[in-house]
């Protein structure tokens, strides 16, 4: 049987995650009311106007920037290079919640019972899920 050996010391720290859509703040406010987070800044682009837009629980942060020239994926037909995966003890009931929000339940449904798909307000997908088993 092979040596176990300690993972090895983190080298860094994830600060934020960032996500650019055809309205950052649009963006911003939606994530924050389907987490319970807050928006807690935003920053001038270019033209020295509001273009990313933070919110936060405290600890986790994520970025929404506006992109002049976005264009939401062609999901499932394009592969995604990234998506948010957001947890929930009531899942049926953050659906709901989700959906009241702004966010739309897309027919492809790949997760069977493990996680539902939706699109965001910028038609970006994300999943709802009960989480990820414990030690995972």
């Amino acid at each position: 049987m092979p040596a176990v050996s300690a993972p090895a010391a983190a080298v860094g720290a994830l600060a934020s995650c960032a996500l650019w859509g055809p309205d950052g703040r649009v963006l911003a406010e939606f994530y924050a009311a389907a987490l319970g987070w807050h928006l807690a800044g935003e920053f001038p682009g270019e033209e020295g106007v509001p273009s990313a837009f933070l919110v936060t629980d405290g600890s986790t942060r994520l970025v929404f920037h506006t992109a002049r020239d976005f264009k939401a994926p062609d999901w499932p037909a394009d592969e995604l290079p990234f998506h948010l995966d957001l947890a929930f003890e009531d899942v049926p009931a953050a659906e709901r919640r989700l959906l009241a929000l702004g966010a739309v339940k897309p027919a492809h449904q790949p997760g069977g019972e493990y996680w539902t798909v939706l699109l965001d307000p910028s038609g970006q997908p994300f999943c709802i899920s009960a989480g990820w088993p414990e030690g995972s």
